[in-house]
């Protein structure tokens, strides 16, 4: 394609014109994950926009890319979550710890809890007073985030406490009250039987199996989300030799040392020797102003090296000795494991080479993860620049908070998919710009779903066209200048297209101009006594498909539209099809016209019952779909799955609609029914209460209960009630014909049959 490709490099933190290494091919690393959990949007956010930009760079720039991604499955997170379901299932298991004993765990576990989140709020909240007091922008700020990410966690640790106890109050001879106990305090215990008991897990096998149950699901879940699979699948436990020749051969350069049976790079005679350090994510000069928030996150759950065991504090470790429940492998340094960053250099360098073209991950990769990447690669092969153009995504924020497994706020791709399809979460993400944060949030979700419907809709208009045979008629141009005009309209979407793409990727306005284009369709087809030239429909059509083809949206060997997908009906049927709508239309219209004349009103109505009963209840399941137009009705082969879930999401609002107004009429109902029952009060009966003990003939309460005469206010008060009660009986009486008990029982049946059709529709 003509133009050059600008790429945010965020090396530079500038768009910069993309020249790989050599000719067309692109060498391409991307960070997998750590497969310690199930993963979420936020990191189908990553992935799927990496898959859209390599699809663009293969099938429109035609580049050719080896695409390489890399699981860590050595791993703080995966050994603790390892060790903690390890000894959780023992726990389970048992059968000397009953209910009572595990309450006690309980209640320990969840103050062991409360009191840790309380000194870590003291810690943050001193540092916080202190960076304060210095004027310290930056840090003041990293304070702030990471209180706010205290509040959220603790929010959770209440909700959790509120469970336990609960679980705890319950009777010891109910059924499930220990699985049930057990449920709700898993967080607090897990932490608990780490503390005390993680140092007994050393079997390798244990952290071996809960990485690859994670991976495979991570691997499946890209499958699910329509990602096409890296060129290249590569693992940190295979490569474990690799990585410490390559830790032996920095130290023989001099840029790293051993401590304790840890190795870490030595910061000073990195820089000294000419290195910069934190290129992505500056901090000063040398990384001075790397603060200890950063350095925990670079370290690990686990911890890093005692200062003492470290030259500069910065220094990070590239070998971890391994401490006991920790898996371990034999080395020059002796028994450890690979530090974090390490595996990356090691593993991407052997596959694609001393130097990438592109090096891609999250935003929150940038430091420390790829930061020290580069600098111990930097350190090991002996050059200035190991990665040409990195490229992070932006994070993907929920209810204002980066999506995040520690926060509890996240939501898995699993779930996504129960409620969302593929191609809706796709779309979702071409509507935004790849390098930026975006909220997920039920708003985004719903724009991706109507953009969909907008495309299937003109797929579906330019399809009924097509199916006609159009060669019987005048093929040249009929509109005269609204054909021109649409002509024109068609070019320059595919320049815009086209521009967008050339400039960073950008599929949000790529895809505004596909949308654009779609509706100067839709307005050319509603010109009234429109003639329309089929063939630039098709065309404006096929591009429109081409373009989401690229993007991974439409995966079928159809000209255009999303395909029929599924078992549905398929190619042949079409006669069949044509059949059944024909007879349904001349039935239809047959009714319509007996409807006009008023008679047989009973038939017609239930014809045209079974008309639309056909439309919208059968048709579907066999991936059909009708849609009465005023010029006729259309149909279309889809997914029969698609349709029947959106029949359900519409039957879902259906009913939420008419929940909604049966409830109002309740309200309504009810405040009827209450203002019969006080209307019925005759007025000489209306103050006849225990308050008073004295009334004249009219009602008008004289006495107080205590023997105390009425205050001429008050008397004043009554009759005026007494009065207004008058008019109000009366038009009871007027407006139940003499029958206000009659009145009364048809309210209260109004009002228990609103509650039955609520009851029903709520089962």
């Amino acid at each position: 394609a003509a133009g050059q490709l600008l790429m945010h490099n965020t090396l530079t933190g500038k768009k910069e014109p993309f020249v790989p290494m050599k000719e067309r091919h692109v060498r391409w690393y991307t960070c997998g994950p750590t497969v310690y959990d199930s993963s979420h949007v936020g990191h189908a956010r990553t992935y799927l926009s990496f898959d859209i930009m390599r699809r663009i760079m293969t099938d429109y720039f035609h580049y050719n890319v080896l695409f390489q991604i890399n699981t860590t499955d050595i791993d703080d997170k995966i050994i603790l979550r390892a060790r903690q379901n390890e000894l959780l299932r023992q726990l389970e298991e048992d059968k000397s710890v009953g209910y009572e004993k595990l309450v006690g765990l309980s209640k320990e576990a969840l103050e062991e809890a409360k009191a840790k989140s309380d000194e870590k709020k003291v810690t943050i909240e001193t540092e916080l007073e202190e960076v304060t007091a210095k004027k310290d922008s930056r840090r003041r700020t990293e304070q702030e985030g990471l209180l706010e990410q205290h509040l959220v966690k603790r929010k959770n640790l209440d909700k959790d406490e509120k469970n336990v106890l609960e679980a705890c109050s319950a009777s010891p001879d109910a059924e499930d009250a220990r699985a049930n106990l057990f449920v709700a305090a898993k967080s607090v215990l897990a932490e608990k039987l780490d503390r005390e008991k993680g140092h007994l897990v050393t079997d390798h096998a244990v952290f071996n199996a809960h990485a690859r149950k994670y991976e495979r699901e991570f691997m499946e879940d890209l499958d699910a989300l329509g990602i096409r699979e890296p060129d290249i699948l590569t693992r940190v436990t295979e490569y474990v030799p690799q990585i410490i020749a390559f830790v032996e051969k920095i130290i023989d350069n001099g840029f790293a040392y051993k401590s304790n049976g840890s190795v870490y790079l030595d910061l000073d005679a990195f820089q000294a020797a000419g290195h910069n350090y934190r290129k992505l994510s500056p901090a000063g000069p040398g990384g001075a102003a790397t603060s200890a928030a950063e350095m925990a996150e670079g370290e690990g759950a686990l911890g890093g090296g005692e200062a003492s065991e470290k030259r500069n504090p910065n220094d990070f470790a590239l070998w971890k000795a391994s401490k006991a429940g920790e898996p371990a492998w034999e080395s020059s340094f002796g028994p450890g494991r690979p530090g974090w960053h390490i595996e990356c250099s090691v593993i991407a360098t052997d596959i694609l080479g001393e130097v990438l073209d592109i090096h891609s991950g999250g935003e929150d990769l940038k430091f420390p993860h790829h930061d020290n990447e580069m600098a111990q690669s930097e350190a090991c092969l002996g050059c200035q620049q190991w990665v040409n153009y990195f490229t992070h995504t932006g994070h993907l924020h929920i209810a204002g908070l980066k999506m995040s497994k520690s926060l509890k706020n996240f939501v898995t791709i699993r779930q996504s998919l129960e409620h969302n399809t593929a191609r809706q979460l796709r779309i979702m993400f071409l509507l935004q710009a790849w390098d930026q944060p975006m909220n997920y949030s039920d708003q985004t979700v719903e724009d991706a779903r109507s953009k969909e419907n907008t495309f299937k809709s003109f797929f579906r208009a330019v399809q009924s066209l097509v199916r006609d045979d159009y060669l019987s008629q005048e093929v040249g141009w009929r509109m005269g200048d609204v054909d021109h005009k649409l002509a024109e309209a068609y070019l320059a979407a595919r320049q815009s297209v086209h521009e967008n793409l050339l400039d960073n990727f950008n599929t949000k306005d790529a895809m505004g101009a596909l949308l654009k284009i779609i509706n100067e369709a839709n307005a050319y087809l509603r010109t009234p006594n429109a003639q329309p030239s089929t063939l630039l429909l098709r065309a404006i059509a096929t591009y429109v498909t081409e373009i989401l083809k690229v993007f991974g949206v439409i995966d079928g060997a159809d000209d255009f539209g999303f395909g029929s997908g599924g078992d549905g009906a398929g190619s042949g049927s079409e006669s069949y099809i044509g059949a059944m709508v024909s007879f349904r239309e001349n039935v239809r219209n047959a009714a319509l016209a007996a409807a006009k004349g008023g008679d047989t009103e009973a038939a017609i109505q239930a014809i045209l019952k079974t008309c639309d009963g056909l439309r919208d209840e059968i048709l579907p399941g066999l991936g059909i779909r009708l849609e009465d137009r005023p010029a006729g009705t259309l149909w279309n082969l889809e997914d029969p799955a698609v349709m029947l879930k959106e029949m359900a999401e519409k039957a879902a609002k259906d009913k939420e609609a008419q929940i909604g107004k049966l409830e109002k009429q309740l309200v309504a109902r009810i405040k009827e029914l209450e203002k019969v029952k006080n209307s019925m009060v005759l007025p000489k009966d209306l103050f006849r209460t225990d308050e008073f003990k004295e009334w004249d003939e009219t009602g008008v309460p004289t006495t107080m209960a205590n023997g105390d005469s009425v205050s001429g206010g008050q008397l004043k008060k009554k009759k005026k009630a007494i009065a207004k009660q008058e008019k109000t009986y009366k038009d009871l009486m007027e407006k139940s014909g003499n029958d206000p008990q009659g009145l009364l029982d048809s309210t209260q049946k109004e009002v228990d049959g609103i509650k039955k059709k609520l009851d029903n529709l709520s089962l």
